[in-house]
Formats: structure tokens, C-alpha cells, sequence
């Protein structure tokens, strides 16, 4: 019998391990190095840092994350690991090092999906444990830095898209409007803080992609390329030498911030009481991704939920950015559905 499950995460800039016992079906460990430190500099991700970091740090945090579940490699069954998408360098240092420990060890190997991950994610409870009060069918919106997607799910590893942007993400959005006002890599986390400052209001009433929204459609780069010109008509900005020096101040930043944030919040409305309209049979609706530890998002999709009479769930903010936790959840049933990649398991496959 299969119990033990060692997941590797490394899609990006997240160096990840966790333990999973498929017999109590709890996460025993979720061990984490975030490269944000590494990257910030430069505004974003840079792939090669990204990968040499991997390197550095896999081992590490593998034994980490067997030293908290009290294993030792001898103990584990299964090795799972995010075979796709991402970073191809980055992808590749994790993947090679769990075909390494799978391939000496004679264990079995699980390649892992990152997105179909973060769809099931909501799964988490904060203890570690799995929920189990979440019904099929139900939607799922899934937003980060490098994807919005909303999904309708059938069951476990049963999912299929009926919704993404035709465009940027929205953390993309949230990232790339921070950089242009002076505050930094990520985004996010600072734009709400700011926008919770002059208590959420819309200043600026930046354009939604509202033809797109019974399509089921996102769009961000229009807002982004909106709150760019707008800059520079108040003569804020200069598109070749970027902010003015001085006149991009804190109260504008604010002001900046909660506008941006409650056109992004208004889009994710629109979209799902859209997907409500066309699939009243889903029994409730999921929102993961790195965007969805953002609380005045999250807030108001839960509120929209509740008028609709569908349920709500947001996994704790650890479980919605990239970890190694949600990789082995999706490794545990994948193993009791005898789903098993071999030793050519390769990146995208």
C-alpha cells in the first residue's frame, strides 16, 4: 500500500517540498525558500536566478520537509513533482531531482500539473488536513502573477476551462501598475494596503472589459495601458523617462491603488455572475492563486457568492501561492486513481 508522498515544487521562483500520508490524508510538512529577495531589483522574475536558486536551495528543503514529517527517504512511496508549466529551467531542476530519488530509490513517480494544483488547492484546510464539505460541480477562479483562468470542476482531476484572460494576468497587472508608481516588486500585497488607506474608493473609474465579460473573458492589459496614460496626461509620467520626479506621491499612489484594485475586484464580479447565469448547476465556487490572499478580493467574491446562494472557499494564504503542499494533494489522489507517470516523464508532457 502506498502512504507516503514526497512533493517538489519549482515552477518558478518558489522552492517547495511537502510530505502527504494518504491513509490520514493530511499534509505532514510544507517546507518553503521564496526567491522575492532574490528578484525584487529587477522588478520581476529573472528566469536564470531563478533556476540557479533552485539548485542551491532543492536539497535543503527537501530534507526539511522530511525532518518535519519525521521521514526519511526510505519511508516515502511516491515522489511527486510539477512537471509543467513554467520556468523550463526551473521546471527541470525540480523534476530531475525527484526522477533521481524515484529512479535509486525504486519509487513510484507523479508528475504534476501546476494549475490543476492551484484549482484544487481550496481542498487545504489551515491545519493541514482536507476538507471534505466541498461539492462537484463548482467553479473555480484561479489568479496569479502569470495566469486568470476560471474552471469548471467535475471532480478530482476532472476539470475543464470555461473562462481566462485573452491578455495579461492580473497579478501581472497588480505588479507592472506598482512598478510604474514607485512601489516596488510584488505589487499585490502593497496596492491593497494603500487602497485600505482611503478606504477602497474608485478615483479614477478605470475602464473594465465589460464586451468580453459574457464570454466568460478577462482583460488586463487595457487597464494597465489605462492607468499608464492617465499618468502621463495628469503630467505625472513620461513614457521615455518614466515618473516625474516628485509628483508621483503617496496620496496619488492611494488613490492609484484603490482605483486599480477595485476595477480588477469589479471584472473577477462581473465574470462569475456570468458563469453563475450559464452553469446554475455548480453547487459552489472556489477562488486560489497568489491573488487570492488579496482580502478585499476575496471579501467580495465571497459577498457575490453569498447573493447567489453558492458556497465560498478560499484556501489560507500559504496554499495560494506556489507550494509544494498542494502539488502532493493532487499526488494523493492521483495515486489512488493508479494515475503513475514513468521515468520519461518530461517537462510539458
Amino acid at each position: 500500500m502506498f502512504n507516503n508522498i514526497l512533493a517538489i515544487e519549482t515552477s518558478c521562483d518558489e522552492t517547495a517540498s511537502a510530505v502527504f500520508h494518504i491513509s490520514d490524508n493530511k499534509v505532514l510538512s510544507n517546507e518553503l525558500f521564496s526567491q522575492v529577495k532574490l528578484h525584487e531589483i529587477y522588478g520581476g522574475v529573472v528566469p536564470e536566478i531563478a533556476s540557479r536558486s533552485h539548485l542551491e536551495k532543492i536539497d535543503i528543503i527537501v530534507q526539511q520537509a522530511l525532518e518535519k514529517a519525521n521521514k526519511k527517504l526510505s519511508d516515502i512511496d511516491i515522489v511527486a513533482v510539477t512537471n509543467k508549466p513554467g520556468l523550463s529551467g526551473s521546471l527541470l531542476v525540480g523534476l530531475s531531482f525527484a526522477k533521481a530519488i524515484a529512479w535509486s530509490l525504486n519509487k513510484k513517480l507523479i508528475g504534476v500539473n501546476h494549475l490543476e494544483a492551484h484549482v484544487f488547492s481550496s481542498f487545504l484546510n489551515d491545519d493541514f488536513s482536507v476538507r471534505d464539505d466541498i461539492q462537484f460541480p463548482h467553479l473555480c477562479l484561479s489568479v496569479s502573477g502569470g495566469h486568470t483562468a476560471l474552471y469548471l470542476v467535475h471532480g478530482f482531476g476532472d476539470y475543464e476551462v470555461v473562462g481566462q484572460t485573452v491578455d495579461d494576468a492580473a497579478g501581472e497587472a497588480f505588479d507592472k501598475v506598482a512598478k510604474i508608481i514607485g512601489l516596488g516588486y510584488p505589487g499585490g500585497a502593497v496596492i491593497e494596503k494603500l487602497a485600505g488607506e482611503v478606504n477602497f474608493q474608485d478615483f479614477f473609474n478605470y475602464p473594465r472589459s465589460r464586451k468580453l465579460f459574457k464570454e466568460l473573458k478577462f482583460s488586463f492589459s487595457g487597464l494597465k495601458t489605462a492607468v499608464l496614460y492617465d499618468l502621463v496626461k495628469r503630467g505625472v509620467y513620461n513614457l521615455k523617462t518614466g515618473p516625474v520626479e516628485g509628483m508621483i506621491d503617496l496620496n496619488l499612489q492611494r488613490q492609484v491603488s484603490s482605483s486599480l484594485l477595485l476595477a480588477i475586484s469589479d471584472v473577477f464580479k462581473q465574470v462569475v455572475k456570468q458563469a453563475f447565469k450559464k452553469y446554475p448547476e455548480v453547487k459552489g465556487f472556489t477562488f486560489v492563486g497568489g491573488v487570492a490572499c488579496n482580502k478585499f478580493i476575496t471579501n467580495e467574491l465571497s459577498n457575490l457568492c453569498d447573493r447567489y446562494g453558492k458556497q465560498f472557499v478560499s484556501p489560507h494564504c500559504k496554499f495560494c501561492g506556489d507550494n509544494a503542499a498542494m502539488i502532493s494533494f493532487v499526488a494523493s489522489y492521483k495515486a489512488k486513481q493508479g494515475k503513475f507517470s514513468d521515468f520519461t516523464l518530461d517537462l510539458f508532457d
